[in-house]
């Protein structure tokens, strides 16, 4: 997924963007209002999923910057910014922000807020296109409303687990997801024990597919879905 990274610090941008790179982003840099305004506008260029901005920017207000991106896309948008009043958070939000987190923050949190907030914006766009209900890497065939998985057109069995794990990597394909965000959407709970199910998951889905390299374990991160090659 691409992400617009609206920060004026460059130090702070540079530390973020390597988090973000390690867990499957291509990150953009704008150090102020107009570069992030002139990112957004180039036809033809790839879409970004998230813009994070900051909103004490040099050249204008992030609350402007939010309200003119606003106007142009439907990008999301969580603002970045260590107004932690009330006042601020509602006055963001209704100018179109999606999410608001107030620095200092944690890093997982963060990379939670952008998976919940592209999930949210643009449900299964960048893995099946708007509108379309069956997923398709390679051979692999996902149908999302009957929950039926297919591969060079032979039928699958999952278990219902299972399913919802190799959906939930097909919304994404090429993106990390972090361990904890799986075991949290998928099992619906924080419980640090999952992590072993996880896996048995992980290698029972590879067996029954019979396509070990689709799911790619990132070390100490997390998996994701490799695109297969044509």
């Amino acid at each position: 997924m691409r992400l617009l990274l609206v920060e004026d610090d460059d130090h702070v941008a540079a530390a973020l963007s390597a988090v973000l790179a390690r867990h499957g982003f291509t990150v953009v840099h704008a150090r102020n209002g107009e570069e992030a305004l002139q990112a957004l506008l180039p036809a033809g260029a790839p879409p970004f999923g998230v813009v994070l901005l900051d909103l004490g920017l040099p050249d204008q207000d992030g609350y402007e910057v939010c309200g003119k991106i606003r106007k142009r896309t439907s990008t999301p948008v969580i603002m970045v910014t260590a107004r932690a009043d009330v006042r601020s958070r509602i006055h963001g939000l209704n100018l179109g922000a999606d999410d608001y987190v107030v620095k200092p923050y944690d890093t997982g949190e963060l990379l939670a807020r952008i998976h919940a907030v592209s999930r949210r914006t643009a449900p299964g766009e960048e893995a099946a296109g708007a509108g379309d209900s069956t997923v398709r890497l390679g051979e692999v065939s996902i149908e999302l409303p009957t929950r039926r998985v297919s591969v060079a057109g032979t039928p699958v069995q999952l278990t219902r687990k299972e399913f919802d794990l190799l959906a939930l990597l097909a919304q994404r394909p090429g993106v990390v997801f972090r361990r904890e965000q799986i075991i949290s959407e998928v099992w619906r709970t924080s419980w640090e024990g999952t992590g072993r199910t996880l896996e048995v998951h992980v290698a029972s889905l590879r067996s029954k597919l019979r396509m070990p390299a689709l799911i790619e374990t990132v070390r100490g991160v997390g998996y994701r879905l490799v695109v297969p090659a044509p």
